[in-house]
């Protein structure tokens, strides 16, 4: 037995440097057993001898449980330090040291004992008996509380299985899932007066008033009740609804989606579709008169013949490629991504956030490309900005994209002398052409090319000719340019595809775009008779 004494002057000759110190600390540093320190650091805490943290600190530890491997717990412990004269209260080294008080006694050493998770979801549930609950909304009740959305559904299972509570999700065949809103939960009355049958029901008819208007009892009718909505809504608006847009809207994958339209078209006989060009399904309510369907049937064509038509493939073409070369002879191009609600959308092309309309955009306006360059390992990244179009360029094309650098929230900056591009950031102007003809007037009567004017503006320009003559370089045939390459490939992975097939086979590069011209036939003639007028 360690006498009293001796412990008194081992631990607090070890917080004499005033440094803090915890329960391990002061064990391994004074040889003393466990039991001695325990007890002495709470006999001299209340006796005021000593100040303790107000609050226990917690740690993850690792514990090696021999054969088991490790395992990994949080332990909660106090440190301790020397009380100055005169003084209860101590902040170091960002802890508050306090003196002995009951209401600072943690609740396994005497001191009050706070709720756990389980016992505020409990007496929540309790409370509001005459309710259901979605576990995210009973998690957000008790936010404060410190109860998380994982802390709900743990402790409310067990409250399941003792027959507290009834829980209600998706039911299907083999399995119960959870709603959007989480499960839906209700207090179960367990009077014993209550017959138990009663008391399910009871339970079953406040969760369909809590579902009413807000979900089904599976996800394949609640996506079907959504899908007819969807339609009645669109042809109320004399509007027809694509395959897309219902999948976006209902929130689930393309199979999913199809067999949701199916099965409404097959249950509700006034739902109808319109094949337009052979390829591409609209939907609509039977209640839509027939002048306002031939309407929006004329509207959903000329709309795909601009989106679906050959300008814009070969426009988006020609994005690819110009990224293609950028890629090929940029050192250290790091190009950025971004995610689209259409998964259709390159994800290299990038959406920036206006703080000011441009060019009738009001929020958003996007750009081709954007990439990122290092110079060296002490020198800031240099961003450039890449706009592409088909065709012949004129000024206003220009000025358009640099408005959209000024004014985007990414790109702009504000400056004493107006809205101006951030520095380190520079625009990259593709065209298939620069119109010679026009010239740009400077306030002092002279007319510049559009190249120089560009050059002032601190933007760079390429041209179709700049790619073929890196081909020509690399001994590809005159008859193989870039601008047959965009106008005869499918899409811009098939760009990439082909472009890297000539570079590493140039002397195959005409038998290559042959191949790739008899293989997209189809696609030409659908375009054409998207260009045909009936």
């Amino acid at each position: 037995m360690v006498r009293p004494s001796l412990v008194k002057n081992v631990i607090l000759a070890l917080l004499a440097d005033g440094k803090p110190r915890s329960y391990r600390d002061i064990i391994r540093g004074g040889g003393l057993r466990e039991v001695s320190v325990r007890d002495g650091l709470y006999r001299y805490w209340r006796q005021s001898l000593i100040l303790r943290t107000k609050k226990p600190i917690y740690r993850s530890e690792r514990v090696f449980k021999g054969r088991g491997g490790f395992s990994r717990s949080t332990r909660p412990y106090h440190l301790y330090v020397l009380r100055p004269e005169g003084r209860d209260k101590v902040f170091l080294n960002g802890y508050e040291f306090v003196a002995f008080d009951r209401k600072y006694m943690d609740a396994r050493g005497g001191g009050k004992k706070k709720d756990s998770k389980a016992q505020k979801i409990f007496d929540f549930l309790k409370e509001n008996r005459e309710k259901a609950w979605f576990s995210k909304k009973i998690a957000e009740t008790l936010k404060d509380e410190g109860v998380r959305v994982c802390d709900v559904m743990s402790n409310v299972r067990r409250f399941e299985k003792k027959g507290m509570v009834y829980v209600r999700g998706y039911e299907s065949e083999d399995r119960q899932t959870p709603f959007r809103e989480g499960y839906l939960i209700t207090w179960m009355d367990r009077d014993s007066d209550k017959p138990r049958e009663q008391a399910i029901e009871e339970a079953i008819q406040r969760t369909n008033r809590a579902l009413e208007d807000r979900s089904s009892s599976s996800p394949i009718v609640e996506r079907i009740h959504r899908t007819r909505d969807i339609i009645i809504e669109h042809s109320k608006l004399r509007r027809l609804v694509s395959f897309p847009y219902l999948q976006n809207k209902l929130g689930c994958t393309e199979y999913e989606a199809e067999n949701a339209i199916k099965r409404t078209l097959q249950l509700y006989p006034d739902l109808k579709y319109a094949m337009l060009f052979n390829a591409y399904r609209y939907y609509f309510h039977a209640s839509l008169a027939e002048e306002d369907l031939k309407a929006a049937i004329e509207m959903k064509k000329n709309y795909i013949r601009i989106a679906k038509g050959r300008a814009n493939r070969i426009g988006h073409n020609w994005e690819a490629a110009a990224e293609w070369f950028i890629d090929m002879f940029t050192t250290g191009a790091h190009f950025l991504t971004q995610d689209h609600r259409n998964k259709g959308m390159d994800p290299r092309r990038i959406t920036l956030h206006l703080i000011r309309g441009v060019g009738g955009r009001r929020n958003a306006a996007e750009v081709d490309r954007v990439w990122e360059v290092t110079p060296g390992v002490f020198a800031p990244p240099i961003t450039y900005v890449l706009s592409c179009k088909w065709g012949l360029v004129n000024r206003e094309h220009m000025d358009d994209f640099l408005e959209v650098l000024r004014w985007s929230k990414e790109f702009g900056v504000d400056t004493p002398d107006g809205r101006q591009i951030k520095q380190g950031v520079y625009g990259v102007f593709a065209g298939g052409a620069f119109n010679p003809r026009e010239n740009v007037q400077l306030k002092d009567g002279r007319a510049i090319s559009l190249a120089s004017y560009a050059a002032r503006m601190n933007m760079q320009l390429l041209k179709a000719t700049d790619f073929n003559s890196k081909l020509r370089e690399r001994g590809c045939p005159s008859i193989v340019t870039v601008q047959k390459i965009c106008k005869i490939v499918k899409d811009e992975g098939e760009v990439r595809e082909v472009l890297d097939a000539i570079w590493d086979n140039s002397w195959r590069s005409k038998e290559i775009l042959e191949k790739v011209l008899e293989k997209n036939t189809q696609i030409y003639k659908f375009e054409k008779m998207l260009e045909e007028k009936e």
